[in-house]
């Protein structure tokens, strides 16, 4: 693919999980590690169904790449804003960047440097949308499968019944 034809959705990953009411449930209820195991697992679905390039970005240090999304932790010292606003100055002007976060200041940096934003509520709204999607689009096919015994030729069918009931 070409990479000026690539799309990144960069996710501010505590603004959204503070953002989104099942994450912050789950931080209250649980523990934060399971709620940004459960963006991760989110939003590699997204990735997965939009074919946008996702990088999902925490407060901390360390890199990981699972399940086809990218998990930054930024350096210590360094904010997961900062981290996203070095990343859109780099990319931001030659591939569509786009940033998932509520904070308004970020989302004016971003702007102003050539990506493009997203309120945690409307990738939120976005993420359900492709959800609800997809389970219709599994129901429509569970209910149009054809076994085998639907399209086989009725005589044939009839023919087969006496060599199984013998």
């Amino acid at each position: 693919m070409d990479s000026t034809n690539r799309e990144f959705l960069l996710v501010d990953g505590y603004n959204i999980i503070n953002a989104w009411p099942e994450l912050s449930e789950e931080v209250r209820n649980v523990d934060l590690a399971s709620a940004r195991d459960r963006l991760i697992d989110i939003m590699a679905d997204y990735a997965a169904s939009t074919g946008i390039s996702v990088i999902i970005v925490f407060d901390a240090h360390q890199v990981e790449k699972n399940t086809g999304v990218e998990v930054v932790y930024t350096k210590s010292g360094e904010t997961a804003d900062h981290y996203i606003e070095k990343v859109v100055d780099a990319i931001g002007r030659e591939v569509k960047v786009k940033v998932a976060t509520s904070d308004w200041i970020e989302q004016q940096i971003v702007i102003g440097r050539g990506g493009h934003r997203i309120s945690a509520r409307e990738l939120y709204q976005e993420v359900c949308s492709l959800i609800s999607k997809r389970r219709a689009m599994e129901e429509r096919q569970g209910k149009n499968k054809e076994t085998l015994s639907d399209i086989i030729d009725p005589r044939l069918k009839e023919h087969l019944k006496k060599y199984i009931r013998d």
